[in-house]
């Protein structure tokens, strides 16, 4: 039996182009804050489960496996997804949004 990664390679580049088009990467960075903010792309991004199912091996996708149970759902599907594509560093930062300093974690994006 073959792997969906073996089955499946090219519809796993289209779902992480489309996730990287939702994201709408602006110097391949996303900032932690500032997507849990944005309802509007974590549905986007939630919206393609059934096909994360149908196109991967999601058993270590917990946003896929059981979205339900995990506190950020669309972080954990960006993360697997995207490192088809890219490496994905991690980074803390203090930001500051209307005079509060925030502690959160950019992630940039750079291109295998």
């Amino acid at each position: 039996m073959r792997l969906k990664s073996e089955l499946y390679k090219k519809e796993q580049l289209e779902l992480c182009d489309k996730i990287i088009k939702i994201l709408d990467l602006s110097d391949n960075k996303i900032i932690l804050y500032e997507l849990d903010n944005d309802k509007t792309k974590q549905n986007e991004i939630m919206k393609l489960i059934p096909d994360l199912r149908k196109y991967f091996s999601f058993k270590n996708i917990t946003g896929v496996r059981e979205p339900e149970k995990t506190s950020r759902p669309w972080l954990s599907i960006i993360k697997h997804v995207c490192k088809l594509k890219y490496k994905i560093i991690s980074v803390d930062k203090q930001k500051k949004y209307n005079n509060n300093s925030i502690r959160t974690k950019e992630y940039e994006f750079l291109l295998i």
